[in-house]
């Protein structure tokens, strides 16, 4: 029997532009703030590091709660508007924050303002607004295809977006005044973007009502609204697909950090920078011609655990391929190889939206309990974790290599050795972890099971 429609095209679309602005705060921030911070402000590689970690100590325990609460929510925007929309005007500010640090302050203070902007931006703004913007799949249709369509234009934005970013940054940053005011301006111009898109997919979608989210469930259902903090994460650590995403997703911003070093290499080892906007084509123009077809990959595959586990097999097969050419010196097949890798990335970014949807659905059959919200706190958890850990680990081994401060023209060789095992050996050894996660990530066939058991 055919699915029920909820949304129409328009919808789709607008709710996708919400990852115009998340990759506003995320692509910045992740491609530019480690370089930012050691050659423009001159702050030690390794002292970041280690404020970034401890950073994460902080915002460890937001995206649970931020999760809870959107649980607990109920306004006329819905359940999880309210936080998107709200929860961005704070990213802006802290974004700004982060890329504004006065040069004419002491360099303790320096380390301090960074720590509290970046925090607040972490654990506290972009963990509200991005869990609240991956929980609105669950929570605004409830046909499996429609999910994967969400997901898929809101990854093609996502890339598209960091396409941009990375290509046009270190050019604009030269326009607008070069050094901290360029960077200053440029960051300005990416938190206007950030807000106008974010209130445009806010208001391109709404919530459906919660009669209509249970319709079809059991009516001994338990409400999720009575869950204390406590059981609700239990609840997700009792989920083995949950731990699974969120590993997954962990090391694939691990990968994104080391992929973001590609600035460095290319600075120091390539020896022009403009060629990270080379690469960064390589990466996103495959990866949105995979997310485009990924809806019609899941309807001929008969879902998505096979077209996942295949696809990220070619992956890891296209970053050894990197590692080799890199060894060669071909730049060429560097960026060949590096587009087969995208491309076979790209089918997980477009589904994995509904991939936790069908993990929150499994978690539901198992106890008769909802957890939406809080179960697309993998999303924030992962990004933070494994983005935040990615960064400052490239800040730890950049420091220990000898990595000079400053806009030196040249680094050690010992520094030299580290970009080659960051940028080509990591990004290999991070897609393998993530092809053997995928390989035992069947929820589909455990919820039909399930499903089966209750019939």
């Amino acid at each position: 029997m055919e699915q029920k429609k909820y949304l129409k095209m328009r919808n789709i679309v607008g709710y996708g532009t919400g990852d115009i602005a998340g990759n506003v705060v995320y692509a910045f921030l992740s491609s530019f703030v480690m370089i930012y911070l050691t050659n423009t402000v001159g702050l030690n590689a390794g002292i970041v590091g280690t404020l970034i970690a401890v950073s994460k100590l902080f915002d460890g325990i937001t995206d649970v709660f931020f999760g809870s609460m959107i649980d607990k929510t109920k306004s006329k925007m819905g359940k999880a508007r309210p936080w998107m929309f709200w929860g961005f005007f704070g990213c802006a500010i802290t974004l700004f924050g982060v890329f504004a640090i006065p040069t004419n302050i002491g360099q303790t203070a320096q380390y301090a303002w960074f720590f509290i902007a970046y925090t607040l931006l972490n654990g506290v703004f972009y963990t509200a607004n991005n869990i609240a913007y991956s929980a609105l799949t669950a929570l605004v249709t409830k046909n499996s295809k429609e999910r994967v369509q969400m997901g898929s234009f809101r990854f093609i934005f996502a890339f598209s977006t960091s396409l941009l970013i990375q290509t046009i940054t270190v050019g604009a940053v030269d326009a607008l005044g070069g050094g901290a005011a360029g960077w200053r301006n440029i960051a300005i111009i990416y938190c206007i973007l950030g807000v106008i898109t974010n209130t445009l997919a806010v208001f391109s979608v709404k919530e459906l009502p919660e009669e209509e989210l249970a319709k079809g469930e059991e009516a001994d259902e338990k409400k999720d609204d009575n869950l204390t903090l406590i059981q609700s994460a239990k609840l997700l650590f009792s989920n083995r697909y949950y731990l699974m995403i969120c590993g997954v997703y962990i090391l694939q911003q691990l990968y994104g950090a080391m992929i973001n070093i590609g600035i460095y290499f290319m600075t120091y080892v390539l020896l022009n920078k403009n060629l990270f906007g080379a690469f960064s084509w390589a990466v996103n123009i495959p990866l949105i011609i995979a997310l485009i077809f990924t809806p019609n990959l899941v309807s001929k595959w008969k879902g998505m655990y096979k077209l996942n586990k295949y696809s990220y097999m070619v992956a890891t097969a296209g970053r050894l391929l990197v590692v080799v050419a890199g060894y060669m010196g071909s730049i060429p097949l560097m960026l060949l190889f590096t587009a087969v890798a995208a491309l076979g990335q790209g089918p997980w970014q477009g589904d994995m939206n509904a991939v936790i949807a069908s993990c929150s659905e499994y978690t539901y059959l198992k106890t008769g309990k909802r957890v939406d919200g809080t179960m697309y706190s993998c999303t924030s958890l992962g990004v933070k974790i494994g983005g935040g850990l990615g960064t400052a680990i490239a800040g730890w081994m950049l420091d220990l290599s000898g990595f000079i401060n400053g806009d030196a023209a040249v680094q050690p060789d010992s520094c030299i050795s580290m970009m080659y095992f960051m940028y080509l050996w990591l990004p290999f050894i991070l897609d393998l972890l993530i092809t053997i996660i995928l390989s035992f990530m069947n929820v589909e066939e455990a919820n039909h099971k399930l499903k089966a058991e209750k019939q």
